[in-house]
């Protein structure tokens, strides 16, 4: 299984453009293996955040990349829910990283 066939099993399903959003953000990490969906999906939303926030993209007119920034948060902790024990850590990393964008270098 790999990081696209993962995503594309969530239910309920993601609008069709959020979901062509989600593929268009994630690119070549959607043919990753399933056990690196955690980080390919925690990476590439973070990815977008910067971008956003670095394009002082946060109108309206960016509803759609901010909705995908969340879902790839989102999805990226529903896919480390078989590992309990690593959605702390991940938790804290993850808060550490998104805080820490630095919006002039974005």
């Amino acid at each position: 299984m790999t990081v696209g066939e993962w995503l594309h099993t969530r239910m309920p399903r993601p609008p069709l453009e959020l979901a062509a959003r989600l593929d268009a953000v994630i690119g070549e990490g959607l043919n990753a293996p399933a056990s690196s969906t955690p980080d390919v999906l925690l990476s590439n939303g973070e990815r977008l955040v910067a971008e956003l926030l670095g394009s002082n993209s946060t109108s309206r007119e960016s509803a759609l990349d901010l909705l995908a920034a969340d879902a790839l948060v989102t999805y990226a902790f529903e896919a480390e829910a078989h590992s309990p024990t690593m959605i702390e850590a991940r938790a804290a990393s993850a808060m550490m990283r998104i805080s820490s964008i630095d919006v002039g270098r974005a």
